[in-house]
């Protein structure tokens, strides 16, 4: 699709294109926990801030809060992970019924965990964080129930995300299929990758590793800058024959290469908490990629949504009039 100068109407008609989209999410589901309070001593024990806690709240987080962006813009998300059968998937469970998020894909393992992580905040800025999960590799039984999963509703969605936070789900098998069957559909693909199996998702839509993902798998020093990013580009292009590849670069914005080379930058919006944002991203990305928007269009709103959900503590939805908004704001 030929890229189209935007102007606010025109965003709006992309957001409201999306709205029409069904959005499977693959991945690794997390409940995350923020426990709220303030600091005013030190331990007697232990030279340790004591949190006098105010208040607690419980977000979707992984692959959770990606299902959570798509569907808050109103597109029909099927989310597909594993939980464990503990106290932490009855919250998870509550969540997704107060957010409207469909439950048939989420496969219980007993033998693991909910995957919970614990964020301590004073003052909104993170004195520490409490991980409860499991890495291991999921088994050939849960292998293949997610494949079923995918299957059931690989011929009525309009693109698929994979969201891995290598805690387990997404093994080689599980990728494979799902870029095969995908590609059979013309159904594009977009992959949130973390380091292990980083080379698996060969032939993907969207390919969107952060600088020190794609610096670590190259085995090389990778400075902030557009030559170096472009060259390690155009080796990862190598590896993984990917349509696109988008390099999130953190205050420098983001590289789009396929086939050539487009460099946005970062939002000036003020930042509280980058949490979600990678999220956010790959989410509207997904959206814009199952709209046809073409890719710069695309990841321009994306990288837009993405500085919207960092004004706000914990990981956050990205919302339609925000983003609107923001663009007015940022754009004219």
């Amino acid at each position: 699709m030929k890229q189209e100068v935007m102007t606010a109407n025109s965003i709006d008609a992309i957001l409201d294109s999306f709205r029409h989209k069904r959005i499977a999410v693959i991945g690794d589901i997390m409940l995350d926990k923020y426990i709220f309070g303030h600091v005013s001593r030190i331990s007697p024990e232990y030279p340790v801030p004591v949190v006098d806690v105010t208040h607690e709240d419980y977000r979707l987080g992984g692959a959770a809060n990606v299902a959570l962006n798509t569907q808050s813009i109103g597109a029909k998300t099927i989310l597909i992970g594993i939980t464990g059968a503990d106290n932490n998937r009855e919250i998870l469970l509550d969540l997704f019924r107060k957010q409207g998020l469909a439950m048939e894909g989420l496969i219980s393992d007993p033998s693991r965990p909910t995957t919970c992580k614990t964020r301590i905040l004073s003052q909104n800025h993170h004195i520490t964080r409490v991980d409860f999960e499991s890495r291991k590799d999921v088994d050939e039984t849960i292998e293949n129930a997610v494949i079923d999963a995918f299957n059931s509703v690989i011929e009525s969605i309009d693109a698929v995300v994979l969201e891995d936070y290598n805690k387990g789900l997404l093994s080689a098998k599980i990728i494979e299929h799902i870029i095969t069957v995908s590609k059979r559909q013309n159904t594009p693909v977009l992959v949130d990758p973390k380091l292990k199996n980083f080379f698996a998702f060969t032939g993907c839509t969207v390919f969107k590793p952060n600088l020190s993902e794609m610096a670590s798998s190259l085995g090389i020093v990778l400075h902030n800058n557009d030559p170096e990013i472009e060259e390690a580009c155009r080796a990862l292009q190598e590896k993984l024959q990917a349509e696109t590849i988008i390099v999130t670069r953190s205050d420098k914005g983001m590289t789009i290469y396929n086939g050539s080379f487009t460099h946005i930058p970062a939002t000036s919006l003020e930042v509280s908490d980058v949490s979600g944002a990678g999220d956010t991203v790959i989410g509207m990305l997904a959206l814009g990629a199952a709209a046809g928007v073409d890719m710069v269009t695309n990841a321009t709103i994306a990288n837009l949504a993405a500085g919207t959900v960092c004004q706000e503590v914990g990981a956050v939805p990205v919302r339609a009039d925000k983003l609107i908004k923001a663009f007015q704001q940022y754009h004219q």
